[in-house]
């Protein structure tokens, strides 16, 4: 029977992507994503809202875009898939930390909304063509978190 692992996402990014490099040069992006559900409010009710943070890993020239482009607080499309890792600490703990590993993410907004420094940069107030459309595809696990350079997690 076929199975699907597929996320869509539009939310609010909530820290800036911190680029970091693999022992083979390839880049991976991590930052985190708010998505807020709202309810109530019909019939004298009470408005009720609730936020979920998500963590986005996006790999190799996609993860460089991310962290030149995706600032704190900007909207962001997002779509991947759901990737669940675990590792033990050295005290003997076992952690899982579930994840959305992105294929494709594209800027929202308004275009002049972009930060000064960052489209700006390039001479004009537009970000290259290969930011919303690049589509890395799958690249499999992230990384060994056993022998691995990088925080595991937040």
């Amino acid at each position: 029977m076929a199975s699907v692992n597929r996320v869509f996402l539009i939310g609010n990014v909530g820290r800036d992507p911190e680029v970091r490099y693999t022992q083979n040069g390839t880049a991976v992006a991590n930052f985190s994503l708010a998505t807020t559900d709202t309810w109530g409010g019909r019939d004298g009710g009470e408005r009720q809202e609730r936020t979920e943070w998500h963590n986005i890993v996006v790999w190799a020239k996609q993860a460089e875009i991310a962290g030149q482009y995706i600032r704190k607080g900007k909207q962001v499309f997002v779509e991947g898939r759901l990737q669940t890792r675990d590792w033990v600490d050295p005290q003997g703990v076992k952690h899982y930390k579930t994840e959305i590993v992105c294929r494709n993410f594209q800027l929202l907004g308004r275009r002049d909304e972009a930060a000064a420094g960052d489209y700006g940069a390039r001479g004009g107030s537009q970000p290259p063509d290969d930011v919303d459309e690049y589509d890395i595809g799958d690249l499999g696990p992230p990384l060994d978190m056993d022998n691995n350079p990088l925080s595991p997690g937040d």
